[in-house]
């Protein structure tokens, strides 16, 4: 494994650095952190997300996309984070890409090493950017998700726990249960 850039990156930089570096990595503020290995629950719950994210897609029929985790999202110039699942509208983006330009829901799976982050530092980074309405915090330890999005001038927060999760813009809903993997 290749030591980590020590020099300041901006995300065009980053990315370029990320094509000959297999990993997982996310840029903040130009510095560049390689993310934990992760439990098997999480894992799942990842999937459980990715599928259910999919499915309500296909069942709305709206032109939306659903992306696993894998994809960049530029917050800006020096920060670069990578959701662990994202929707974004319009058509197919080129297979060879590796940022999703505009996004319209993020999910982070949160643990306990990351709750912190995802909560603080990724809920702002995240609605800096324009086209992202929804910021999903799936915690599978609690099976609870926290749902931000935007709302008039400001973020609106909710906590669920069952029942259905309704994501409009763009016009999806999907049970709360199916975020989650089968115990």
């Amino acid at each position: 494994m290749k030591p980590l850039p020590q020099t300041r990156m901006s995300v065009d930089e980053y990315l370029a650095w990320s094509e000959d570096n297999p990993g997982r990595y996310e840029l903040v503020q130009g510095e560049m952190f390689a993310m934990a290995a992760e439990r098997a629950r999480h894992a799942m719950t990842r999937v459980a997300v990715f599928d259910a994210l999919r499915g309500a897609v296909r069942a709305a029929g709206v032109t939306c996309r659903a992306m696993p985790d894998g994809m960049t999202v530029r917050i800006d110039a020096y920060t670069a984070y990578e959701p662990d699942a994202l929707v974004y509208r319009g058509p197919r983006i080129d297979p060879n890409a590796v940022e999703v330009k505009s996004p319209i829901i993020v999910v982070e799976v949160s643990s306990p090493s990351t709750r912190r982050t995802d909560a603080s530092e990724k809920l702002t980074g995240y609605f800096r950017v324009p086209s992202i309405h929804h910021y999903l915090m799936v915690d599978p330890d609690r099976r609870t998700i926290v749902h931000h999005r935007r709302s008039g001038d400001g973020i609106e927060s909710t906590f669920l726990q069952d029942g259905i999760l309704v994501l409009d813009p763009p016009g999806l809903e999907l049970p709360v249960a199916s975020l989650f993997e089968e115990p």
